[in-house]
């Protein structure tokens, strides 16, 4: 189940923020971010009016996934969404992120988004480029050596794109 994050949920959601922004293989967060700034990132994406972060939750309620959105750019760019997101790493291979993923889709169009932007999808992650195709984003660009990952060095940032 997908439904809207509440404060509560954090808790639950730090663990596997920290784990994946500190690995530096798939984000571009500042591995020292204390819990504090992660918070105010994840939890209150934008202040535009447009914004949501949700959590994919197992039957139980245990959290598995994140993911926040929200317009890419503010004024004469806010017709363009764009998010993120997070699967716990114990969850990985179940559908979460594909869900999530769907999940902004739908809330992209019902919101009245034209098309949706990714900034900076690192290309050596591959599962998430594959995924994001299979639900119909294109890589319109790639910016070179623009991501140090911990093992790779410096590899590009995709930008990906998706019409509405």
């Amino acid at each position: 189940m997908i439904r809207d994050a509440v404060a509560d949920d954090w808790a639950a959601i730090w663990p596997f923020f920290r784990e994946i922004v500190t690995a530096r293989e798939t984000y571009a967060y500042d591995p020292d971010l204390t819990e504090e700034q992660a918070r105010a990132l994840w939890m209150s994406p934008s202040s535009a009016k447009l914004s949501r972060t949700t959590v994919f939750v197992d039957a139980g309620g245990t959290v598995m996934g994140s993911a926040n959105m929200y317009p890419n750019r503010p004024g004469p760019g806010a017709h363009v969404a764009s998010a993120s997101f997070m699967v716990d790493g114990s969850q990985r291979g179940r559908g979460v992120g594909r869900a999530l993923c769907q999940d902004m889709i739908d809330w992209a169009a019902a919101s009245g988004f034209r098309s949706i932007q990714f900034n900076a999808v690192v290309e050596t992650n591959e599962r998430a480029v594959k995924l994001w195709q299979d639900l119909g984003f294109e890589i319109i660009g790639t910016v070179p050596e623009a991501f140090l990952h911990a093992t790779h060095g410096y590899v590009g940032l995709h930008v990906m794109h998706r019409r509405l």
